[in-house]
């Protein structure tokens, strides 16, 4: 709808709007054009004035607008009005379109339709840029205080070296609460290329007080550790509490649900007690499962440990052949199949438990399965967990003959070690005697040196398994009554550990080589079933020297 305009009365003119039945002919049409608005702008262009219009008439009509800082009126039927703001313009813009009358005449020159327009001018444009410029100034003002906000301190300046500071820095290195400031001016010392031969010395102390703050420096992580420790503790057995009383609730619940106690709830009851029962075992198994990750994270943490503390156990392991890795892959295998036959069967009898229990009459349900239903659906349970649990049982006994198979080819390989190791020591035992003898008669004849002569015959010993050193001749002597003592033998960790206790030089692998040296004294074999299956070393001195 457009706007119906009233008559303006002022004192020396009346402002008429157009006709309205003309108004509802231009209903329409577009309005009036305007040009457009400048920035700033505050004068508007006024045409169409009556002839006899004064300055001061013009001023009577458009003071209403606002206050008017000037009117330029020309010699035909316009003028430019400045007003004080900018939105006195659009005021101005609103008496577009009235015919003007100058007092109550009838004559052509006091009357005309006046028409309002915007105006460019330099003084606007000048007051909107200088304005402009003004907002900017203060936007980067603003800017720069909140820069200068979040930038961060500049660091305190260092003091130039001195000897009389120098003095100064090193009372502060001393001190815990200042000491990041002093390492600060010395790295900054330093830097600059303040040490010469004159202050190295001072320099030097000052780096030694600096190096004795390492010792309370570890000593605090150890503290931070141990409280960190103690935390952790401190919340497993706080969850440990809350998982318990969660299993109380939980047993409440189970016992508000058997059947002597469930008959006398009504109906809205019942499904109250449902609702919590659910909701409190969905905590309990979220609690519990967070206690799980806890005791893995532990467990983890542990097995890492274990493996940087044994590095002497990696050694035996690289040093095992094809056979112990096929060996500890197939008892892997067994264990992984063990442990699924043991769930598998955890589950049956689940199933089998809850076939059991007398069906509980469900009110909640609109649709319960039926007691028929139900054991038919739990025995196509019980029936596929069976068919599982056959398959499994037949991997495990497939796995089972795989792991024989390699101990059988296990033992051939090490017998048909050792019967090559007798033939090699007595091909070389047979040719050293040759050259023994023969070095003998040239030595009879002053041709060979007895050095030669004594390094032939250790060579020779060690060759048929004899003891090379004084050392070797201890360790065989405290192996011989440690096996004695255990008649079903013992591993080779086992014995290691106990000689560790004596002697912490001596290393597994020179044990093993020595009894491996002396086979007529020490005997391996392999003890256990499955997954207990270990070597273990007996002593057969006696049986030897019985046999001789």
């Amino acid at each position: 709808m457009p706007v119906i305009k009233e008559i303006i009365h002022c004192k020396s003119c009346t402002l008429f709007p157009q006709n309205p039945s003309k108004t509802l002919n231009l209903l329409y049409l577009p309005p009036p054009s305007t040009r457009e608005r400048p920035p700033g702008c505050k004068t508007v262009f006024v045409g169409g004035l009556p002839e006899n219009a004064t300055e001061e008439i013009i001023r009577e009509v458009f003071d209403q607008c606002g206050e008017i800082n000037a009117i330029r009126k020309s010699k035909k039927n316009f003028c430019h009005i400045r007003f004080s703001e900018e939105f006195m313009v659009d005021k101005a813009i609103y008496l577009s379109g009235y015919r003007m009358r100058i007092g109550s005449s009838t004559d052509k020159k006091d009357s005309g339709k006046i028409h309002v327009d915007f105006a460019q001018a330099r003084d606007d444009l000048y007051e909107w840029e200088c304005k402009q410029r003004l907002l900017a100034r203060e936007e980067r003002h603003r800017r720069k205080i909140h820069e200068d906000r979040l930038r961060p301190p500049s660091p305190p300046p260092i003091v130039h070296y001195s000897e009389h500071e120098a003095g100064l820095l090193a009372d502060r290195l001393k001190d815990d609460h200042k000491f990041n400031e002093a390492t600060a001016v010395l790295f900054t010392w330093i830097d600059r290329g303040e040490v010469n031969r004159r202050n190295a010395n001072h320099f030097y102390s000052m780096i030694q007080s600096a190096n004795s703050h390492v010792r309370r420096l570890m000593s605090e992580k150890a503290q931070h550790e141990e409280e960190l420790e103690r935390a952790k503790e401190a919340f497993k057995n706080a969850l440990l509490a809350i998982l318990t009383q969660f299993e109380q609730i939980t047993a409440v619940f189970t016992a508000a649900t058997r059947q002597k106690a469930w008959d006398h709830f009504s109906k809205a009851q019942r499904k109250n007690i449902d609702i919590w029962r659910k909701q409190c075992e969905e905590l309990r198994n979220a609690h519990s499962e967070e206690i799980m990750g806890i005791r893995r994270e532990e467990e983890m943490e542990m097995s890492e440990d274990e493996s940087d503390e044994s590095p002497c156990k990696k050694m035996r392991t690289e040093e095992n052949g094809v056979c112990d890795q096929t060996q500890a892959s197939l008892k892997e295998e067994n264990d992984s199949l063990r442990w699924q036959l043991d769930a598998y069967r955890n589950e049956v009898e689940l199933l089998r438990k809850e076939q059991s229990r007398t069906s509980r009459p469900d009110e909640d349900h609109s649709h319960p399965l039926s007691p028929e239903a139900q054991i038919q659906l739990l025995q196509q349970s019980m029936h596929t967990m069976q068919q599982q649990l056959l398959s499994l049982q037949e991997k495990l006994t497939n796995k089972e003959a795989e792991l024989e198979h390699a101990r059988e080819e296990h033992r051939y390989l090490e017998g048909e070690v050792l019967s090559l190791r007798d033939k090699l020591l007595s091909s070389n035992g047979e040719a050293v005697e040759a050259i023994n003898g023969e070095l003998h008669e040239k030595g009879m004849n002053g041709c060979a040196p007895s050095l030669y002569h004594s390094r032939d015959r250790r060579s020779e010993l060690i060759m048929r398994g004899g003891v090379a050193s004084e050392k070797e001749a201890l360790l065989l002597g405290i192996i011989s009554t440690f096996l004695h003592v255990h008649p079903f033998g013992a591993n080779l960790e086992y014995l290691w550990s106990y000689i560790q206790r004596l002697d912490s030089k001596v290393s597994a692998g020179e044990l093993e080589r020595l009894m491996v040296r002396l086979p007529s004294m020490f005997r391996q074999e392999l003890s256990g079933v499955g997954a207990t299956l270990e070597k273990r070393w007996k002593f057969c001195g006696f049986d030897s020297l019985g046999s001789a």
